[in-house]
């Protein structure tokens, strides 16, 4: 995040919504924070345009939520919407392996691998939003490749909610659990055993959920928060 002396009138509002998003994502801009238009156009030293694409941008990934007549917020999830999440993805998720193992095709699992491999690499770093992309887009890989497009879709508007839970509340360590457990999904789905690979993908979301510490709220860190909030 830009502060007020440094000017940044070159940057588009993709520029923007990415630096807004850094912010969120490190808890530098905790779940709640009310992002004021004033504030971030005099810190981005832009048009309060520039800023309303950005905070489109934003909403559209689930990171903010715009509320009438009060403006955008951090999204701020909680664990009764987390848990209405996670119900929902195992039910579709198993029925998108079942998809998934029918028409993989050896090119398929190559291409997997080769994103396991950099998922794995990142997993045990510190930037988290790179980290939760990476993670999130396994699962749309296995979807593109069942080949339902409604439920691709689906599944592209849940992962989106998921990672902005998981951005808050989820450990390092627990998201190289995550890519653990991908890596076996994987393993075990290229033998063809369909109902272990069912059981494996419930369990995994299962395991992402119960992980999450909602106790543990991230808090505002420094005088970023206060810089838009005056």
């Amino acid at each position: 995040m830009k502060n007020e002396t440094t000017a940044t009138s070159d940057m588009n509002g993709e520029d923007i919504a990415a630096d807004i998003a850094r912010a969120i994502i490190s808890q530098r801009l905790p779940p709640g924070t009310r992002l004021r238009e004033e504030a971030l156009a005099r810190a981005y030293g832009v048009s309060r345009t520039k800023i309303r694409a950005a905070l489109l941008m934003l909403t559209k990934d689930k990171l903010i939520t715009t509320v009438p007549d009060k403006g955008a917020f951090v999204s701020k999830p909680t664990a009764e919407e987390a848990r209405d999440i996670f119900a929902v993805r195992r039910i579709l998720e198993v029925a998108m392996v079942r998809e998934f193992v029918a028409r993989a095709t050896p090119a398929d699992y190559r291409r997997i691998e080769r994103h396991l491999k950099d998922e794995r690499k990142i997993a045990a770093r510190e930037d988290v939003r790179l980290r939760n992309l990476l993670l999130a887009d396994f699962h749309l890989l296995l979807a593109e490749v069942a080949g339902n497009a409604v439920l691709t879709e689906m599944l592209r508007e849940l992962s989106a909610r998921s990672s902005v839970i998981t951005a808050f509340y989820q450990s390092t360590m627990d998201a190289v659990c995550s890519s653990d457990e991908h890596r076996e999904f994987l393993r075990v789905a290229r033998e063809g055993d369909v109902e272990r690979a069912c059981a494996l993908m419930v369990e995994h979301l299962e395991h992402v959920e119960q992980a999450l510490d909602f106790e543990d709220a991230p808090r505002p860190r420094g005088g970023l928060v206060a810089a838009l909030l005056t």
